[in-house]
């Protein structure tokens, strides 16, 4: 039976990116963005609020997902999918999509007025800090995808030798404050593979933890029958981190992967509880949230570098750029889904 609280969240998850990417053009991190207006301390804390456990949260339903689809499927044929779905688009998006970011990025930084070919050239070969704010050459945030495909196919290895069952028998009689204590090597992992504050081996342990352990419905049930203490503790701690980021721009490594970890609890007991079902709208979102996630942030660039141009209220153009990449996006993916190859091969479930 089809877990439908997954699908659902992983499509708020993506939808989250719009707000967070706008607020971004604010942001006071230090580090600009690919249009970037000044800092706002606000907008900066918003994203502070998401930033912990939305993408956290993708990487552990990416784990359970693979429980599921590894049942269905021999390893050969889930290592093809993986390739078709998440490597070749990673490719096409990084030489077809990226550039135009880092185009406008020029343009709005450097007063950049070449041609397009010129900036094509300039973004492969040119390297820098990999953000591609400058620019440069920069995966952008196909990050993501390329992560996903290599803890994907890293993850086969363990997979072979670590039986699931074996783990399960261990993990069967987990109290939830043990669940809340595996944040701890979500942490310590958190800076292996470092690159720009994506990690690879945070990551990677919480597609396992995914895999190995919250693929199973009475682990599940247990963090839903505490969902209380879940929430509370996640209020508590969410609410310190924002405080303190506000007032002292604080953003210390510990706080922030607990406080990530118990979102990915907080998100699971919520999508379970009260978004395990299945609509028109979430099917649509469903089928669509790969390619909304892929388009969003090229579209969102070029409309915010065009309404910074023309509108001047900060609060319009927060509305405008949100609203305005959404339902642009929408309908480049609604013409993507009609093209033959692209649904047979990015449908399928």
């Amino acid at each position: 039976m089809r877990k439908y609280y997954l699908d659902n969240l992983r499509t708020i998850m993506i939808l989250l990116l719009f707000p967070v990417h706008t607020f971004m053009i604010w942001n006071n991190f230090g580090s600009k963005f690919y249009i970037w207006s000044g800092e706002n301390e606000i907008l900066s804390s918003l994203i502070v609020f998401v930033n912990p456990w939305f993408m956290a949260v993708l990487f552990v339903i990416a784990g359970m997902c693979a429980k599921y689809s590894l049942e269905k499927r021999r390893t050969k044929k889930f290592l093809k999918e993986r390739f078709t779905k998440l490597f070749v688009p990673f490719v096409f998006g990084t030489v077809l999509l990226i550039p135009i970011q880092t185009l406008y990025a020029r343009k709005y930084f450097f007063g950049y007025n070449g041609s397009v070919l010129e900036n094509y050239k300039y973004f492969f070969t040119n390297f820098t800090d990999l953000s591609g704010y400058d620019g440069c050459f920069t995966p952008g945030h196909l990050w993501f995808i390329l992560y996903l495909f290599v803890i994907s196919v890293l993850s086969l290895i363990v997979i072979k030798y670590v039986n699931f069952e074996r783990v399960f028998s261990k993990f069967e009689k987990i109290n939830i404050f043990e669940i809340i204590l595996l944040f701890i090597p979500v942490w310590l992992l958190y800076y292996v593979g470092n690159f720009g504050g994506y990690s690879l081996g945070k990551y990677f342990v919480l597609y396992l933890i995914g895999y190995y352990i919250f693929s199973n419905e009475k682990i599940i049930d247990k963090i839903i029958e505490n969902k209380k203490v879940i929430i509370s503790l996640f209020l508590i701690f969410e609410t310190i981190l924002v405080i303190l980021y506000y007032n002292f721009c604080y953003y210390g490594d510990f706080l922030v992967n607990f406080v990530g970890w118990l979102g990915c609890l907080v998100c699971l007991a919520i999508g379970k509880s009260y978004y395990n079902y299945e609509t028109k709208f979430t099917k649509y979102f469903k089928n669509n949230s790969f390619f909304i996630y892929i388009l969003h942030q090229p579209i969102l660039v070029i409309l915010s570098y065009c309404i910074l141009c023309v509108v001047d209220n900060l609060l319009l153009q927060v509305i405008i750029i949100i609203l305005g990449s959404f339902i642009i996006t929408v309908v480049c993916c609604e013409m993507l889904m009609r093209s033959s190859y692209i649904s047979s091969n990015f449908l399928k479930n």
